[in-house]
């Protein structure tokens, strides 16, 4: 077991700048699709190069293609000046290319140092070393500069805390070459500032990164250059000191950044749902209302309580204390069923272990909710179960080969419209979307927008939860801020400034670092 200075470093022929990997007309095809059209494009030793687009533009197909999860169809790939196969993900590893995905794919039920050197285990007479690997992947981590433990069982920490773990595993196997696909989609901004120190020091260690994300102000904050790709396609490449997000914006989905968070003002109507001092777990004495036709935002830090205030209200948790009242009228609200029967529909924060069925298809996934009013005498009517599924999937504009194709071979944005899209025939009053457009590009971020407008002109509400502030700020006609299980403050439209809102969520912090943020 070796540390990350003596691993995560260019070999001594290539000098910093030059040339580290470049691909020459890489394809890649499957019967009927066109996944990867011919991309000619060089990666510099020691650089931070992100890669922008769309949900199905072609970056998962790249990414599978440089560390050899898929053969390509044509083209060539030179690593440091000589041409490789990269055939199999060993042979990717043996090099030194390594990536640490969005969803988490390391083993659960060992511990953090067992997942650190997971296939480089330390033994002794047939023994593993436990008490060694443990001390050392401690050190690593805190060399890292994570606050985690290398003792617990990885399954649990947090998910963002586990995408720091598997930063750290890959730092510690011969790193030279190291994609994030959209590494802060689970992280607080804590543990995203330190994702982003680590991202500094491996380029000062001259590894190059590749950063995939659909976050513009991350593109900006790290990157040297930024590379786009739309349909399958290489579009452009910048340097990020010479473009702009309205250039990127236009250069992935051919329409203008203004056109991203479609925002349209309804007069609101009577209240859905009102909430009086309602308490949980993880939350306490919450008192708001939604009214039809208004979009009512919770911001706060992951952890702040708006998660679990949803949850109690849509009686996936029990509350404690305190009042609901749905259309005027107190209700209790002791189970899912419950909330549905009153017309809530709850989108949760994890589509892929909550929102999805990920083994049964699309078409079964959109209709979940309403096989009691397509079926008669126990009989799930064919006809009508096929015309719902591809209505949604029409409406929606679902990107899937049929309606019986699996939900878990769908993009994470084609997911997420899934996951939306099955309470639209349902007919709910009141919409709650807890972070629905993590992990999924501008172009669906703007379908996602239009879909709420087209549910507030209906007469419904939206409680929108989401830890971009850019995203609650410029669509809640309400704004609420949470912090540590209490809501702090209230705002209309944008009548606090982006400062003021962050503030308020690390008040607290402030008051403990002396005013350091």
């Amino acid at each position: 077991m070796t540390s990350t200075a003596q691993q995560t470093h260019p070999g001594p022929d290539l000098a910093p700048g030059g040339t580290i990997l470049e691909l020459r007309g890489l394809e890649k095809k499957y019967p009927g699709t066109h996944a990867l059209k011919p991309v000619d494009l060089a990666f510099r030793a020691g650089e931070i190069h992100a890669i922008v687009g769309e949900n199905g533009a072609g970056k998962s197909t790249l990414i599978k293609l440089l560390t050899g999860v898929m053969p390509r169809t044509s083209g060539e790939v030179i690593w440091e000046g000589k041409p490789t196969a990269l055939a199999t993900p060993h042979e990717a590893m043996a090099l030194g290319i390594n990536a640490v995905h969005q969803e988490v794919v390391l083993c659960r039920h060992l511990t953090v140092a067992a997942n650190m050197f997971l296939g480089e285990e330390s033994s002794r007479f047939g023994l593993l070393q436990q008490r060694a690997m443990i001390r050392e992947a401690q050190k690593i981590i805190d060399g890292l500069g994570f606050d985690l433990p290398a003792h617990v069982v990885l399954g649990d920490l947090t998910i963002g805390q586990q995408q720091l773990i598997a930063a750290a595993r890959a730092t510690v196997r011969g790193t030279k070459f190291l994609i994030f696909d959209e590494p802060t989609a689970y992280l607080t901004r804590k543990e995203a500032d330190q994702l982003f120190k680590l991202i500094r020091r491996l380029k000062g260690e001259g590894v190059t990164i590749i950063y995939i994300s659909h976050r513009m102000e991350e593109v900006f904050e790290l990157a040297d250059r930024v590379s786009v790709l739309r349909d399958g396609t290489l579009v452009g490449t910048r340097d990020i000191a010479e473009t702009s997000e309205p250039e990127l914006v236009k250069l992935m989905i051919n329409r203008s950044i203004e056109q991203i968070y479609h925002k349209e003002h309804f007069t609101p109507g009577a209240a859905i749902v009102e909430t009086r001092a309602l308490t949980g777990k993880g939350f306490e004495n919450v008192s708001l209302s939604v009214r039809a036709g208004e979009i009512v935002g919770l911001y706060g830090l992951i952890g702040a309580g708006r998660s679990e205030f949803v949850t109690a209200l849509y009686g996936r948790h029990r509350k404690s204390a305190g009042q609901i009242f749905w259309q005027g009228k107190e209700v209790e609200v002791n189970s899912e069923h419950d909330a549905i029967r009153l017309g809530m529909a709850l989108a949760p924060e994890s589509r892929r272990d909550q929102g999805l069925c990920l083994n049964l298809p699309v078409g079964l996934n959109l209709n979940l909710p309403i096989y009691k009013r397509i079926s008669s005498n126990l009989l799930i009517s064919g006809a009508r179960e096929k015309t719902e599924a591809d209505r949604q999937i029409a409406d929606l504009r679902i990107k899937t080969p049929t309606r019986n194709a699996l939900a878990s071979s769908l993009s994470g944005g084609n997911q997420q419209k899934i996951v939306i899209g099955k309470w639209l025939a349902h007919g709910a009053k009141l919409f709650i979307f807890d972070e629905p457009t993590v992990g999924v590009d501008v172009g669906t971020k703007a379908e996602i927008y239009r879909l709420f407008s087209t549910l507030l002109s209906n007469g419904a509400g939206i409680i929108l939860i989401s830890s971009y502030l850019p995203e609650v700020y410029e669509l809640a006609d309400t704004l609420h801020v949470f912090r540590r299980g209490k809501l702090v403050a209230t705002h209309g439209f944008r009548t606090a400034s982006h400062e003021d809102i962050l503030s308020q969520a690390l008040a607290e912090k402030q008051e403990k670092t002396g005013g350091q943020t």
